[in-house]
């Protein structure tokens, strides 16, 4: 395992203190979590992603999923087995509960959520607000308000 050393980060940027510890949380996640349910994350367009599980086997109440502090979990309990068991003679389909966290940036929301053909499909979009979108700030008059810069065609 490798430590970074984020001191050369802080110097030159404000409000970023918490990356160190993201980078930390993310890289003790990954140690720690299972590979079981495989799963895709897609880019789909700006700022529109789509986390794809495989998850063969589960039916929509066996899943829950969660959006709290930038964090999604998505969690996988299977009924109890019924009293007669059955016979296998090679079970490669797993049946095991999960739960299944990721990070979530700054204005990442999840939208929605759908099940086809054992696939679970998580729909995420990054919003970001009005106040944080770029403008342009005028020189030379004291009464100009700034202008939103997102707003504007390219000429």
């Amino acid at each position: 395992m490798r430590n970074f050393d984020f001191s050369p980060l802080y110097r030159s940027t404000i409000g970023f203190d918490h990356l160190s510890s993201l980078l930390d949380a993310a890289n003790r996640s990954d140690t720690n979590q299972p590979a079981y349910p495989p799963y895709n994350i897609e880019l789909l367009d700006k700022d529109k992603y789509q986390i794809i599980m495989a998850i063969a086997g589960f039916a929509e109440e066996e899943l829950e999923l969660h959006s709290e502090k930038q964090t999604l979990t998505v969690k996988g309990k299977k009924a109890a087995p019924e009293e007669d068991q059955r016979n296998y003679l090679h079970q490669g389909i797993a049946a095991r509960n999960f739960e299944r966290r990721f990070q979530l940036a700054d204005h990442v929301e999840v939208t929605g959520a759908s099940l086809a053909n054992g696939i679970l499909y998580i729909d995420l979009v990054r919003v970001i607000p009005e106040a944080m979108k770029p403008k342009r700030i005028p020189i030379g008059d004291n009464t100009a308000a700034l202008i939103d810069v997102s707003k504007q065609s390219a000429a």
